[in-house]
């Protein structure tokens, strides 16, 4: 039997999963990232591991490297999967793999273990992340095997196992909902979600966010600083990546920032359906967009838009520790350089408005810019650029008459 690190969140499938490792002779060291979970009793959590039967049971604390070492790069590329998830899952489970391989190496582990489903994306981001970081390591995934499956061929069975052997979860057969939570978001699926007929955000009990409807009746306003495309502060107080994001989550959060429920392509090939909360990093997003606008050149921009979608995918389909990604982080890198300034916004019943923006390097030139008379542009000149620029259109205009 392996001795083997297990990735441990203390939810339904890896308190089933640690159980039945341990009852099958694995030697389990279980290990919590703590990753700025907002709604969980880490000692407790812990606590449980070890009466489940783990021969170790520790947290690590990343979430300070959460924040500055990955969700701030996938910021700076402004990378959305499917135009809409932030993938606050996608960019942890890298982390988790790395954390718990370095734990791992302590305690003489040779294999690897996690609660992820044969089904889903997690699978992919634990396995290509370990391999990347650990080619040799054995990766144990209960979910892909036989004998696994055919104890639980579903959620309920795990609940009625939890029952059985008096293993504490928050999972219920009535609200049977997966939910994966860090400072970055929270996600909620399966249960009744999996009803496209269903109104996901009624369904939900979210954690980090107000409904809009019960946010305050007055507007509030903050403003965030930016230093080479990275949050540094709010309200003029610097802090550091954790702090600042923990910050951003409760002002969002009572306002209703962040909510989206979206039908998602997994990678594995199926269309799914997840709820998620993401209050600060959605004022991140919308704060970042508006400081780029007045500081980067507009080809460097369109240029970092049209690989944002090719970056989004690889963080969600897990290949983070890869060559291609290395070189695309460097590129973003320099490419955010003079991403610096401040912005202002208004936040009322799950709406961001911007009021300001200002930043040292801004390329925003009125005189240029004024629908006014005067300033610095020349307007004759638009006539021999576009004389220009339309040359090929008339030479194949005259080549391929259009009707009209």
């Amino acid at each position: 039997m392996a001795r083997c690190v297990l990735a441990y969140s203390g939810g339904l499938d890896t308190s089933v999963i640690l159980h039945w490792l341990v009852s099958r002779g694995h030697e389990v060291h279980a290990v919590y990232v703590d990753l700025g979970q907002p709604c969980e009793d880490q000692s407790a959590i812990l606590d449980k591991a070890r009466k489940l039967g783990a021969a170790s049971a520790r947290a690590v604390d990343a979430k300070e490297e959460l924040c500055r070492d990955f969700a701030f790069p996938v910021l700076q590329w402004q990378a959305r999967y499917e135009d809409m998830y932030l993938m606050g899952t996608s960019i942890a489970r890298p982390l988790i793999a790395k954390k718990c391989l370095q734990v791992g190496r302590e305690v003489g582990a040779d294999a690897f273990a996690h609660g992820a489903t044969g089904k889903g994306n997690d699978q992919c981001r634990f396995q290509l992340a370990a391999e990347a970081l650990e080619p040799t390591i054995r990766v144990i995934a209960p979910w892909r095997d036989r004998e696994f499956r055919a104890a639980f061929p579903g959620r309920k069975e795990m609940i009625d196992y939890c029952q059985r052997h008096g293993i504490p979860v928050k999972a219920t057969i009535d609200r049977p909902y997966s939910s994966d939570e860090n400072c970055l978001h929270i996600s909620y699926e399966a249960g009744k979600l999996e009803d496209l007929s269903v109104c996901g955000v009624d369904l939900v009990q979210f954690g980090m966010t107000v409904a809009p409807e019960q946010a305050p009746d007055q507007p509030e306003e903050l403003t965030i600083g930016f230093e080479a495309g990275r949050p540094v502060s709010v309200n003029g107080e610097r802090l550091d990546a954790y702090p600042l994001v923990r910050t951003l989550n409760e002002i969002g959060g009572r306002h209703g920032i962040g909510r989206v429920d979206m039908v998602e392509n997994r990678f594995v090939g199926m269309k799914s359906r997840g709820v998620y909360e993401a209050p600060g990093m959605t004022l991140l997003y919308r704060a970042h967009r508006l400081i780029e606008q007045i500081t980067l050149d507009r080809d460097l921009l369109h240029l970092r838009d049209r690989l944002a979608p090719e970056v989004a995918e690889m963080v969600y389909y897990g290949y983070w520790f890869h060559p291609k990604m290395d070189a695309l982080m460097a590129f973003i890198r320099e490419a955010q350089k003079p991403v610096t300034g401040e912005v202002r916004l208004r936040l009322y019943k799950g709406n961001i408005t911007v009021v300001s923006r200002s930043s040292p390097h801004s390329l925003y030139d009125a005189a240029l810019a004024t629908m006014e008379a005067g300033g610095d542009y020349d307007q004759s000149d638009a006539e021999g650029f576009l004389r220009i620029v339309g040359l090929p259109t008339r030479v194949y205009s005259r080549a391929h008459r259009r009707s009209y």
